[in-house]
C-alpha cells in the first residue's frame, strides 16, 4: 500500500503549481495533504476514484487539513474531541477497518515562540489521543508536526537552536511519543542518512541550496514494524514549500 502525505501551503496555490499531475504520478491509495488554507466550496479538486474528506480552519485562508481514498473508511472523525483543539481543522481521522489512518498538522510555536505554550498542551493531548486509538488497532499517523526531531533533520542545528520547530521542548515531545509505542517510518529505515529535508524557507535559495528541515513524517504504531517496506521523501516534486512524503507499507 502507498501512502502519501504533502504539506501544500495553499492547495489553491499549489494547484496552479502541477498539484494535479504530481497527485496522479503519486498514484497514493490515501494521499493526505496540509495547510490546505481554504474553506468548503472555494476550490473542488477533481480527483476520480477517490473519496475527498476535508477538514477547515474556522479562521479563513488558515490551517486545514484533507485526505483522498481509494477505499471507503468505515468511519470518518475531525478534531481530537477537544473543544478547544478542535477549531483549526488540523485534524482528521480514518477508520480503515483494520487500521486507523491520521492526518495532522501540528501548530506552530510562532516567532518568539508566542504559542509553545500552547504547543506543548497540544502535545499532550494529541499524544494520549493517539495513544488511545492504538489501543482499538494499529495506528498510521503523518502530516507536518512542525518539529526536526535530531540533529541531522535539519541543515544548520546549532544556529537553530530554540527557534521555532528546533526547541529542546518540541523535540522532547517527539521523542515521548516515539517511546509510547510509535515509530517515526523514516529514521527506522534511514537512521543515518543526512541531507534528507521536507521543507526549505522560500528565503535565500534555501531549496536550491539544500539547506532545509525534515517536519513532514509517517509515524506509526510499534505493532506495524515489521510492515513497513519503505519510507522515501519526494523532494524532485515541486509546489511548495514542503515536498510530499510517502510510505510504503503491507497492511
Amino acid at each position: 500500500m502507498k501512502l502519501v502525505s504533502w504539506n501544500v501551503n495553499g492547495i489553491r496555490a499549489c494547484s496552479k503549481k502541477g498539484f494535479d499531475d504530481s497527485f496522479a504520478a503519486l498514484d497514493a491509495d490515501i494521499f493526505a495533504i496540509q495547510e490546505s488554507k481554504m474553506q468548503e466550496g472555494q476550490h473542488v479538486l477533481d480527483l476520480p476514484g477517490y473519496h475527498q474528506y476535508w477538514n477547515y480552519a474556522e479562521k479563513k485562508g488558515y490551517s486545514g487539513t484533507a485526505v483522498f481514498t481509494k477505499q471507503e473508511p468505515v468511519q470518518v472523525t475531525y478534531g481530537m474531541g477537544i473543544e478547544k483543539h478542535d477549531h483549526e481543522g488540523r485534524l482528521i481521522t480514518l477508520d480503515m477497518g483494520d487500521y486507523y489512518f491520521i492526518t495532522v498538522y501540528v501548530p506552530n510555536s510562532q516567532n518568539e515562540l508566542k504559542r509553545l505554550d500552547y504547543r506543548m498542551e497540544w502535545e499532550d493531548d494529541f499524544r494520549n489521543f493517539l495513544s488511545e486509538k492504538a489501543k482499538d488497532k494499529p495506528v498510521i499517523m503523518c502530516g507536518d508536526l512542525n518539529v526536526a526531531h535530531l540533529d541531522i533533520d535539519l541543515k544548520n542545528p546549532a544556529s537553530n537552536h530554540q527557534n521555532p520547530g528546533f526547541t529542546d521542548q518540541e523535540r522532547e515531545k517527539f521523542g515521548t511519543l516515539l517511546e509510547a509505542g510509535f515509530i517515526d517510518t523514516f529514521r527506522y529505515k534511514y537512521p543515518d542518512l543526512t541531507e534528507a529535508y521536507s521543507w526549505w524557507s522560500y528565503r535565500f535559495n534555501s531549496r536550491e541550496r539544500n539547506a532545509g528541515w525534515r517536519i513532514d513524517y509517517f509515524v506509526v504504531s510499534e505493532s506495524l514494524r515489521d510492515n513497513i517496506v519503505d519510507s522515501k521523501i519526494h523532494n524532485e516534486i515541486y509546489g511548495s514549500d514542503h515536498c510530499p512524503i510517502e510510505l510504503d507499507i503491507n497492511i
